[in-house]
């Protein structure tokens, strides 16, 4: 089994210090999160910025703020920002975050963007353009066939291949089981760029199971807390640790 790439999500969009009260919110709480989880092998981080009140947020300003301070912590750590829009912003909200950052990695979801079907070949287009690597954001077979559909018509710009299949966040409780997997790789055999999450304390196992088929793999505090016995993880460079410790594991 090959050496998968692991991307650290450390806070997501809805939760906050009082869920954990080692889940980073403010921009010191972000950056020492990040250098604890490189240190612990992560090798790339799934960043979402928060406002003054701590809630989700699409800012440019505090985007690009964020990314230079990780770029001067951890500079080996590659970025992803996130355009998730948490039922608070609008496609154009989410465009407007992406042209004016100019990030070099973001995670788009495609039900998000087919809100508003007018604008999506301006969003997969202005990330070609100024050379935003995408990384669709897929729930469930009908994005799947929503992304082939967009290929074929070209609104998804040749090259944007790489996906991010995401287990149990719309079941029920959120809770995923490596058996989930499957729905993505029944309808997407030929999809090689892939990684995945999963929501919930089976959140290990379920990622075990998808590096066993090839897959990289995101963990962190935005799927869960906690491990497969309901113990809550110290901080997010403590899941990150336990991940990698199990991955040697299972191939030694």
């Amino acid at each position: 089994m090959r050496r998968p790439y692991i991307m650290v999500a450390p806070n997501g969009a809805r939760r906050g210090r009082s869920d954990h009260p080692a889940l980073p919110v403010t921009l010191p709480q972000i950056v020492a999160t990040a250098v604890a989880c490189a240190g612990a092998g992560a090798d790339a981080l799934h960043l979402h910025v928060r406002d003054a009140e701590g809630r989700h947020s699409l800012d440019p300003g505090r985007y690009i703020e964020t990314l230079a301070e990780l770029s001067r912590a951890v500079p080996d750590l590659r970025v992803q920002i996130t355009t998730e829009a948490a039922g608070l912003f609008d496609v154009a909200t989410q465009l407007d975050c992406l042209t004016r950052v100019r990030p070099d990695w973001a995670s788009i979801s495609i039900r998000e963007i087919a809100r508003d079907p007018a604008r999506a070949s301006a969003i997969y287009g202005t990330c070609a353009a100024q050379g935003t690597q995408v990384q669709h954001i897929l729930y469930d077979s009908a994005d799947i066939a929503l992304l082939r559909d967009w290929r074929a018509r070209s609104v998804v710009a040749a090259g944007q291949t790489s996906v991010l299949f995401v287990l149990g966040r719309y079941t029920a409780g959120q809770v995923a089981a490596p058996l989930d997997l499957e729905e993505f790789l029944d309808a997407a055999p030929d999809m090689r760029d892939w990684m995945v999450c999963a929501f919930g304390p089976r959140e290990h196992e379920c990622l075990l199971a998808a590096a066993r088929r090839g897959s990289d793999l995101r963990v962190g505090f935005e799927n869960s807390l906690t491990d497969r016995f309901d113990r809550q993880h110290a901080d997010n460079a403590a899941s990150v640790r336990a991940l990698r410790a199990a991955l040697e594991k299972q191939t030694s």
